[in-house]
């Protein structure tokens, strides 16, 4: 049996539907579908997408067989109309429509009124008794089909066509009369000589040609970018369909028109109808704006029977499909024709209105909900935004100066500072942006401080990026266009300079920077529905959240978002405060055990502090604390007046420091004294640590009646015997503080995982932890050799090129990194059946990297604070499409 490329529709015949969208689209299967339901659709044909792949994949050419299939379609479509295509007295025109898988409105061409010619024109008017209807369709064909089809400027049809109603002193294509259209025909086929172009008489010319068209849009610039931005990967589909469907007529006058409308407000959610309609007009008149459109309340002067039948029909399309549609319609002389639906685009807001209203009314379960929702629109709603207009109105403006990489989601505007400390202090009492170079731990208060933070250099998981998705505050870092003049107050970019005190504009979503201030809306938070959706996510989901929190705050933040715990609490960050930072650095410069110790006491009791609030705030849910972390240089003031006095302080000379700081720097910290290499060569510290952490439980449990669920965490173990050495100590520590205060106090010991050996040799080393924590971050750089602040430089080009498929510090690396995490939990849990096994790197917020490392089988992910929600139902829907997945496998 030879191979079917295209499929009928139409007078209740359907020889496609809904469940085949990969090969006739959207558009194709759903126009089937309507027909299946009785709706009233024009009959037509669709052309699968695999002659889309097969064109791409045979240098623009068909099948052989193709073309007897479609003449053999338009005779059908000629039974089914009453009409001839070509025909001088009785023409059956078509529209050529695209339509991928994937709804990519806009993105692709179309082709309306496709069969007129000089002949045809005239047996139209004569048909339908009015010539200003069928010369109008003519003009706009032959633009459509010069602009679509051959390539030519649809400004110079635009040109053309203000000229003629310039004559008569016109402001509406529909004030043109009937010689004034003719005038345009003629026009245009000029402006097709200029050009070089001949304009086809031949209805049958014309249809393969607008069929090339159509096909050869799928690989246009703007089809590629739509699927870029939506992450839809080249060569999931087969490519676009095309649906040929025979013309029915909104500019025929008063009783008829067009429309676009939604059974449901795209904006909002709401369950009313929305929509616009333009009378005496054609479908490009709505989308291109070129007249100013009624509500739907329009339609309803025109025909009140299309009307009552349109809304009919909306709440058939809902049950049927079960989601918002987008619908598209035509009213010809008073009878209502729909010429496509599909699952609507819409907001965030409202897409989680929408899929919790529709579990209320019994139209969709609570999983599909939860499918409904991507991540994405989650992180929207949490984060400020800028106003959709406001934004255009800057871009218009021409107020974008640069872009760099979008860091930390949400909009923000403030006045430029380049100093952390004076961000920190104006961020009080006026909004503030924080432009640097790069960031550093110093830039801490700063950076809460400001509103959001612009760095010239940095990563996606630089410090800037990583501190401002904890806190979560908007950022854009890497934007390598920018000179950054901190001695002037100022920085350059593309000509333009921009001072201290200039108001400035970044989109953390986008990357985008603009001059001067764009109004921002709040998010909504975590109520009403989008609350009661994760709380479904919660109940279906089997991978736990945690969350990364340095401070009372960001675990504050991170519970009401719904978090299980804290996967990582960075000790170090607590060590930078003005408080404690001399007594850190006095430890630094020490020369002997003692001194370092009677350092540390000073340090001990704060840090205690600081333990006590945030178990406060996780009150019986487990906190994960890392021992302390980066190299002792990362302590060290830079500037030559804080040296001098920490040399007086210390009573050194200012030359001893100075040495004391050289010997200090490292070629490369991420492979130098940090982690427990540094604990191991200080013992003091990590001893110091545990005694807050244990002495902060205790007093809780005492005091206040807490239940405290501390994990310590080792840091960068690459060897068994480090985490033997350090364990040793940190339990001889910790019991013998339990054992003086008479409570009971369970602990757990473990190791975070970021040395590929520690993963490769995890058998021997879940002997020792009771806990991995893969930090997936640091585990990206060393698998990979990349440096995560410096890898800016040529990631771009890597993903440009092809060189990679993804970004590794946004999404887990599956063959490589994810390979490793693979490997040391399955060591791991192999000699350890309790072993508790969790990420804590910026993957764990990352929806992408959820569903690998769910599929591996660990037991949490930890993100940060604003993130928790997003990975809540990151994987909800990663467990549903697991159990999916392995369903079909069983299957077969």
């Amino acid at each position: 049996m030879a191979k079917k490329y295209v499929y009928f529709f139409g007078n209740g015949v359907a020889e496609g539907g809904a469940e085949m969208k990969d090969i006739l689209g959207g558009k194709g299967a759903n126009l089937a579908e309507m027909v299946k339901i009785g709706i009233s659709v024009p009959p037509g044909f669709t052309i699968s997408a695999e002659i889309c792949d097969y064109y791409y994949k045979h240098s623009k050419t068909y099948p052989p067989e193709l073309k007897a299939e479609v003449e053999e379609n338009m005779r059908r479509l000629e039974k089914a109309t009453g009409k001839k295509f070509g025909d001088a007295k009785n023409p059956l025109l078509v529209s050529v429509r695209s339509g991928a898988a994937v709804s990519m409105p806009g993105m692709m061409d179309t082709i309306l009124n496709l069969g007129l010619n000089d002949e045809t024109v005239l047996g139209l008017a004569k048909l339908t008794s009015n010539e200003r209807f069928a010369y109008d369709s003519y003009r706009r064909f032959i633009q459509m089909f010069g602009d679509v089809a051959l390539g030519i400027d649809h400004n110079k049809f635009e040109k053309e066509i203000e000229a003629v109603k310039a004559k008569r002193g016109i402001k509406l294509d529909t004030e043109m009369n009937v010689s004034e259209l003719k005038e345009l025909v003629e026009r245009y086929k000029n402006l097709y000589k200029k050009e070089g172009k001949e304009f086809p008489q031949d209805p049958n010319k014309q249809l393969w040609i607008a069929i090339d068209a159509v096909f050869g849009s799928w690989m246009n610039k703007r089809a590629i970018e739509y699927r870029r931005i939506n992450k839809i990967p080249e060569g999931s589909m087969l490519g676009t369909a095309v649906s040929v469907v025979s013309m029915v007529f909104g500019n025929m006058g008063d009783d008829s028109g067009t429309g676009v409308a939604f059974t449901r407000d795209p904006s909002t959610g709401e369950k009313r109808r929305y929509g616009e309609f333009l009378r005496n007009a054609q479908g490009e008149d709505v989308v291109a704006g070129i007249r100013t459109p009624e509500d739907l309340e329009g339609l309803k002067k025109v025909s009140k029977e299309a009307y009552d039948e349109l809304y009919r029909i909306f709440d058939i399309l809902e049950k049927h499909y079960k989601d918002m549609q987008d619908v598209e319609f035509t009213v010809e002389h008073g009878k209502l024709y729909m010429l496509q639906t599909r699952s609507a685009k819409r907001t965030a807001r409202a897409a989680v209105k929408v899929a919790v209203d529709m579990v209320k009314e019994k139209l969709i379960d609570k999983k599909t909900a939860i499918m409904r929702v991507t991540p994405d629109q989650v992180d929207q709603l949490l984060h400020p935004m800028f106003d959709t207009n406001e934004k255009k109105k800057a871009i218009a403006e021409k107020r974008m100066i640069t872009t760099g990489l979008a860091a930390s989601p949400g909009a923000a505007t403030g006045k430029v500072v380049f100093d952390a400390d004076k961000a920190a202090t104006l961020g009080k009492k006026e909004p503030v942006i924080l432009v640097r170079p790069e960031t550093s731990a110093e830039d801490v208060a700063g950076m809460a401080g400001a509103e959001g933070i612009l760095t010239a250099r940095g990563g996606r998981t630089s410090h800037a990026a990583v501190v401002a998705r904890g806190m979560g505050k908007c950022a854009v870092v890497g934007a390598e266009s920018i000179n950054v003049d901190d001695e002037h107050k100022l920085f350059t970019v593309n000509g333009v300079t921009v001072k201290e005190g200039d108001w400035l504009s970044i989109d953390g979503t986008t990357g985008e920077v603009f001059l001067g201030q764009i109004k921002t809306i709040k998010p909504e938070g975590l109520e009403g529905d989008l609350a009661t959706l994760l709380k479904w996510a919660d109940q279906v989901r089997r991978l736990g959240v945690r969350t990364n929190a340095n401070t009372p705050t960001d675990a504050r933040v991170a519970r009401e978002f719904g978090a299980e715990g804290i996967g990582l609490c960075r000790t170090e960050r607590m060590f930078f405060a003005n408080d404690r930072i001399p007594a850190v650095r006095q430890m630094i410069f020490s020369n002997t055990r003692e001194q370092r110790e009677k350092a540390l006491d000073k340090i001990m009791p704060m840090q205690k502090e600081d333990f006590k609030a945030i178990f406060r705030e996780m009150n019986g849910k487990p906190v994960t604390i890392r021992l302390i972390d980066p190299p002792l240089h990362e302590f060290l003031p830079q500037d030559e007046e804080t040296l001098k006095q920490l040399a007086k302080d210390m009573g050194l000379s200012y030359e001893e420091i100075l040495d004391r700081a050289a010997a200090l720097k490292e070629f490369n910290p991420m492979l130098g004294h940090r982690g427990c290499r540094l604990e191991i060569t200080y013992p003091e510290i990590p001893t110091m640590q545990v005694k807050a952490i244990i002495q902060a439980a205790i007093e809780l449990i005492k005091e206040e009646k807490i239940n405290v669920i501390p994990e310590i965490m080792v840091p960068l173990v690459g060897h068994v015997n480090e985490l033997k050495f350090l364990k040793e100590i940190i339990t001889k520590t910790a019991d013998e503080l339990i054992k003086q205060s008479g409570v009971k106090l369970t602990y757990l010991v473990g190791t975070m995982v970021e040395i590929p050996r520690a993963a490769v040799t995890a058998d021997q080393i879940g002997k020792e932890a009771q806990f991995f924590s893969f930090g997936t971050n640091d585990l990206t750089q060393t698998t990979f050799g990349y440096s995560r602040d410096d890898s800016g430089k040529f990631l771009n080009d890597y993903l440009e090129k092809g060189i990679i498929p993804v970004d590794p510090f946004k999404t887990l690396d599956k063959d490589g990194v994810g390979e490793l995490v693979r490997i040391g939990t399955k060591k791991g849990k192999k000699v350890n059946p309790h072993l508790e096994v969790g990420i804590c790197g910026e993957h764990g917020g990352d929806p992408d990297s959820i569903k690998i490392v769910d599929e591996i089988g660990i037991d949490y992910v930890s993100c940060s604070p604003y993130r928790v929600p997003i990975a809540r139902l990151a994987a909800a829907q990663s467990t549903i499409e697991l159990k999916e997945k392995r369903s079909k496998k069983n299957k077969k």
